[in-house]
């Protein structure tokens, strides 16, 4: 199986003034890495694969292949294979059929021989779980065989890049579940440059060797999954991922101490003293820190916070809290009835410990403080 870089360098896509895509996108993707662009809806991520596989014309900027520049290259010359949301399977011709039609259809030095083309399907049928179903009809398949099938026949072309475009968002969240563990074995297997656009934050943190987080257009971070959730670039990755996202706490740093606005008046306010790293920050912030990594103390006289509500999840209990207008939320592993009869009383007190390594500040732009 070939492979190849791909390189997008201040890369632009304009429909006019009033709509911008895509801004100034820069990415180096590594040969035989696997990258997910992932954001909300409108975010660019489509628009900036759909650039790359040749769909939509560059406003400004250079994308590259293999260190080739492909902007004026048609989409059959990139040596790309693409995944679409839809599977676009051929409804009159059986599995087969469908996965060879590509190859089938090719002219002139492209053209295989039909053993060539029997062996490409064999092989991808068996790696794709299909071969007992090489005869039957679209159909008559499930959802996650036709989408392997639409995956099996992006791969008999033996692209240099393979580029997937929300392939699961069709299907149930336990077929999801089963396609990610699928794909992300396949690439093990074959080792594809892939480009994936999702906007689903599991697939992303799943399946990725790196994430590139847009938002707006834009570039918001480009790093292993595991570096953008622990250490976000800004507050809008912060809060994008995770489940529940990160909490996030305005206010302002002064001799090392954290002071929460947004306390009612009366209440005793919000305060911490922030690690020794964030010390010498002045002025206005945001403190960020993780659900999962703050303990709660329910009945604490001295406790800021009231609870607002929960949700039982089984294996952990999600418990939102208010103080004012400030909202957090904590996880709560394996509680327990018990447990859970005391978060039901949304009068008593209750205070809130943040494990030290987990905390994060954001500046008042918005951005992370010290790398954090």
């Amino acid at each position: 199986m070939c492979m190849a870089e791909v390189g997008f360098d201040g890369v632009w896509k304009e429909y006019d003034s009033d709509s911008v895509a895509v801004k100034d996108l820069t990415i180096h993707v590594e040969t035989g890495e696997f990258v997910v662009l992932v954001g909300p809806s409108g975010c660019g991520k489509t628009t900036s694969l759909r650039m790359l596989a040749g769909l939509e014309e560059i406003t400004e900027g250079t994308i590259s292949i293999d260190g080739v520049v492909v902007n004026d290259l048609p989409p059959k010359a990139r040596g790309i294979g693409m995944v679409f949301q839809s599977y676009a399977l051929y409804p009159h011709m059986n599995v087969e059929r469908n996965l060879s039609f590509g190859l089938r259809m090719q002219k002139g030095a492209e053209r295989l021989g039909k053993e060539e083309i029997d062996s490409r399907v064999s092989d991808a049928a068996e790696l794709l779980g299909l071969t007992e179903y090489l005869d039957r009809l679209p159909k008559n398949l499930s959802g996650g065989q036709r989408q392997r099938v639409a995956l099996g026949r992006a791969l008999v072309r033996q692209p240099e890049v393979l580029l997937m475009d929300e392939p699961l968002s069709n299907l149930d969240a336990k077929l999801r579940n089963q396609m990610r563990i699928e794909l992300r074995r396949l690439h093990e297997e074959l080792g594809t440059t892939t480009i994936y656009v999702t906007h689903d934050q599991v697939e992303a943190m799943t399946l990725a060797d790196r994430i590139v987080i847009m938002n707006e257009g834009r570039m918001q971070q480009f790093s292993t999954p595991l570096e953008a959730y622990h250490h976000p670039s800004n507050t809008f990755v912060a809060s994008f991922l995770g489940t529940p996202p990160m909490n996030l706490v305005e206010g302002n740093m002064s001799d090392g101490a954290f002071l929460a606005t947004g306390a009612d008046v009366g209440e005793k306010p919000f305060t911490m003293k922030m690690p020794s790293h964030y010390s010498s920050y002045e002025g206005d912030c945001t403190l960020g820190f993780r659900p999962e990594n703050t303990a709660l103390k329910i009945g604490d006289k001295d406790g800021n916070f009231k609870i607002a509500g929960f949700e039982s999840l089984g294996s952990e209990t999600i418990v939102h809290l208010d103080h004012g207008s400030i909202r957090i939320s904590a996880v709560w592993h394996r509680p327990g009835p018990e447990a859970n009869r005391q978060i039901m009383d949304r009068t008593s007190n209750v205070g809130v410990e943040i494990d030290e390594s987990d905390i994060r500040l954001f500046d008042s732009e918005g951005n992370a403080v010290n790398g954090a």
